[in-house]
């Protein structure tokens, strides 16, 4: 933890959702975060992805939502038309414990890291029916024209499969807070639900259920 800053560059970003160890692209054409990702550059290659709180939008300053991920600039590079193209490797979770004065075009928060030690530790889930997980998500999955195969997420660790769903799906601004904010085994548990939640909201009135 040692390495974590005492001060972060933060993209304030509604529905995005980054988790430790998994991927994010981002094409950055915004002034202010065109500077923020030149800041990070310089000094760590960090940026903290939080949301704004739900319905306060992403322009002007926001209010945020108190805990958010940062992500380490794992690959950069210039569009040739003014915007750079980067992806971020979460890293850890943070909680804000403070936002100075702004003296930049960008935000910066002091991050409070000691919750999410085991963001660092690769931590696997235990105790979660990976089974029951699966079985939702092939449908889930050709709902929203990803594809029906999800033969890999049998032998894929678990925590993984869980993030990238997370990561990809559609869910609402406050549900993917939830599942950023719960430990690995609870945000698995958490997926489940919210995944078998759109099947049967999506099934007809008189589509038999199962409870």
């Amino acid at each position: 933890m040692a390495e974590l800053p005492a001060r972060l560059p933060i993209f304030p970003l509604t529905g995005a959702l980054l988790l430790p160890g998994a991927r994010l692209p981002f094409n950055i054409f915004e002034p202010r975060y065109l500077a923020m990702t030149e800041a990070a550059l310089g000094d760590g290659r960090l940026i903290g992805m939080i949301q704004p709180l739900e319905g306060k939008g992403d322009g002007g300053d926001p209010p945020l939502y108190k805990t958010g991920c940062a992500g380490r600039i794992v690959e950069f590079r210039e569009s040739g038309d003014g915007r750079y193209l980067i992806v971020l490797e979460g890293v850890s979770r943070f909680d804000v414990i403070a936002e100075p004065p702004r003296t930049e075009l960008f935000r910066r928060v002091t991050p409070g890291w000691a919750r999410y030690a085991i963001d660092r530790e690769n931590a696997e889930v235990e105790g979660v029916d990976r089974q029951r997980l699966v079985a939702a998500l092939g449908p889930f999955l050709q709902r929203r024209g990803v594809g029906g195969d999800v033969s890999a997420a049998t032998s894929m660790p678990l925590l993984r499969l869980v993030n990238a769903v997370a990561m990809m799906a559609s869910f609402a601004p406050a549900e993917k807070q939830a599942l950023l904010e719960a430990g690995p085994a609870e945000r698995a548990a958490l997926l489940t639900q919210l995944v078998e939640m759109a099947l049967l909201a999506g099934m007809p009135e008189d589509a038999p259920q199962r409870h």
